[in-house]
């Protein structure tokens, strides 16, 4: 494979002004997309990562503004970590102090430090300090400067039963490898791919399985460079696992396919290609509202219903 990895997450939220003022002020992302679910265009698809929306760095949100809340559970994604500088711990607790974030005191996890915390909807993040992530690209404004500022995801924590299915899956077909354990824990990394690159399996048992909505991870989507590449992927889940997935869904951004994993968690794997920059020029990115073309004649019937982001 090419870059292995992941791609981006995607959660669900509830107000959409009160998500894009937690990721954009609080944590500093960049709005590198705002469109709507191509599945729900009543409903906007906001994406949020660094300043030309990178694989591995973005974050996107189902907004709904009565959105019932998650639960988190076996079957789900249980965190959402993003790598910071290692000396940025600091600068991080004092923010979210400041902000009122729910947050706990930092840990130690496979020898990193870990500062956990929650957003307004739930959702549990963390951030990671590691070191030599200084010399990683970064979108920094404001009061967040490049010495402190989130570079992408560090990792995901997914929540399943039985470890070993799941792992199966990322490491014969999505290109991770086991390189770590710690409790319950299974940690699996994708090559040398920094940015996005590590995926842990916390094994549950029987516990309580997950309930979607507000705060919980509707998907995580791993990288492919290519049609060509994702095509090779999907026929090893049908050869080598007996998986099926959906057909090819153009998202404008990136190419899709959807699968469940054994473990019960939604799977995507998306194209690389074309980006974000594909509709509107990079130092423009997340400003307009952009709709695939077999939306743009209900544009006036959409901004009208659309709330105001910001």
């Amino acid at each position: 494979m090419t870059h292995p990895g992941i791609h981006h997450v995607t959660a669900i939220a509830g107000p959409v002004r009160r998500n894009h003022d937690f990721y954009t002020r609080v944590l500093g992302l960049r709005l590198v997309k705002k469109t709507v679910n191509f599945d729900d265009p009543g409903t906007y698809h906001l994406y949020f990562g660094n300043e030309q929306g990178e694989p591995g760095t973005i974050l996107t949100f189902f907004p709904w503004e009565h959105v019932a809340p998650g639960r988190i559970g076996v079957g789900e994604t249980l965190e959402t970590a993003f790598r910071v500088p290692e000396a940025a711990l600091g600068f991080w607790v004092q923010r979210l102090v400041a902000a009122a974030v729910p947050h706990e005191a930092i840990v130690k996890r496979f020898g990193e430090s870990v500062l956990a915390f929650t957003d307004p909807d739930g959702m549990k993040l963390a951030l990671v300090g590691v070191a030599g992530s200084e010399a990683e690209p970064a979108w920094s404004v404001d009061d967040i400067g490049p010495e402190a500022a989130i570079r992408g995801f560090h990792a995901v924590t997914l929540l399943v039963a039985d470890t070993a299915p799941t792992a199966g899956i990322l490491t014969d077909v999505l290109g991770f490898r086991e390189s770590g354990r710690e409790g319950t824990t299974v940690r699996l990394k994708a090559g040398d791919t920094a940015v996005g690159g590590i995926v842990d399996l916390r094994g549950a048992g029987d516990f309580l399985r997950g309930r979607p909505g507000g705060g919980s991870v509707h998907h995580i989507a791993f990288r492919a460079a290519d049609d060509a590449e994702q095509a090779q992927m999907v026929r090893k889940l049908a050869d080598r696992h007996g998986i099926t997935t959906t057909e090819q869904r153009d998202r404008n951004y990136f190419r899709s396919v959807y699968f469940r994993e054994p473990g019960g968690v939604l799977f995507e794997i998306a194209t690389d290609v074309p980006g974000f920059a594909v509709d509107e020029p990079v130092a423009a990115l997340g400003e307009a509202l952009k709709l695939p073309a077999l939306l743009e004649g209900r544009r006036g019937q959409l901004e009208a219903v659309l709330p105001a982001v910001a």
